[in-house]
């Protein structure tokens, strides 16, 4: 349906990530339904660009209406353009068969700050203990503490001798690989990329 009365940034929001989709792998998956809109492009340049994101994130960037949003997904999932998986009370959307189960897990906590950050810090410097992290982030050493305990149970860090982050060159790949969607200290990451994916586990 026609997006009458649409704001312009919303409009230019649409085109700038249905262009992503149109020019990504997505793009076979074509509906047979006809529309005017460039909504379902748009979520799958979305997607594309920022795998992981749960579904109020990609509906509030897209600037779409929730029944909007609800709509295109199902259909994109029914055609195998994407997939998504369950993180707690979250869904989180992905290009169908482009991860494998652990990105997937890895992608959902990067989504998460306090998480990303402690990943972050620790590919950086795995020495820093949980006092270590929490003054860097600017949290609680509780809260620390339970993102760790979080962390290690979906298997992305151990805590058998301090902290130790979990296939950390797959890790910091996703960092650098979709850097502009985490923000600035996954950009400031990706800076530092050559050192950090030669660290041995």
């Amino acid at each position: 349906m026609p997006e009458e009365g649409v704001d312009e940034s919303k409009r230019s929001t649409l085109r700038r990530f249905a262009a992503i989709g149109a020019a990504s792998p997505l793009a076979r998956f074509q509906s047979e339904e006809t529309s005017d809109s460039d909504a379902p492009d748009a979520i799958a340049g979305y997607v594309a660009a920022t795998p992981g994101a749960h579904f109020s994130k990609l509906r509030d960037d897209l600037q779409l209406g929730t029944g909007e949003t609800q709509h295109h997904l199902r259909r994109l999932v029914r055609e195998g353009a994407i997939e998504s998986r369950k993180d707690g009370d979250y869904r989180r959307y992905f290009p169908a068969d482009r991860f494998s189960e652990f990105e997937q897990v890895a992608l959902g906590y990067l989504r998460r700050e306090t998480p990303r950050g402690m990943l972050v810090a620790l590919l950086r410097d795995p020495e820093l203990t949980a006092g270590d992290l929490a003054d860097e982030l600017d949290v609680s050493t509780p809260t620390v503490s339970k993102y760790a305990s979080e962390l290690d149970a979906a298997g992305l860090l151990s805590r058998t001798e301090g902290y130790a982050v979990e296939r950390p060159e797959t890790i910091a790949l996703l960092l650098v690989r979709y850097a502009d969607s985490f923000g600035p200290e996954a950009a400031a990451l990706a800076a530092e990329a050559d050192t950090l994916l030669t660290y041995d586990a």
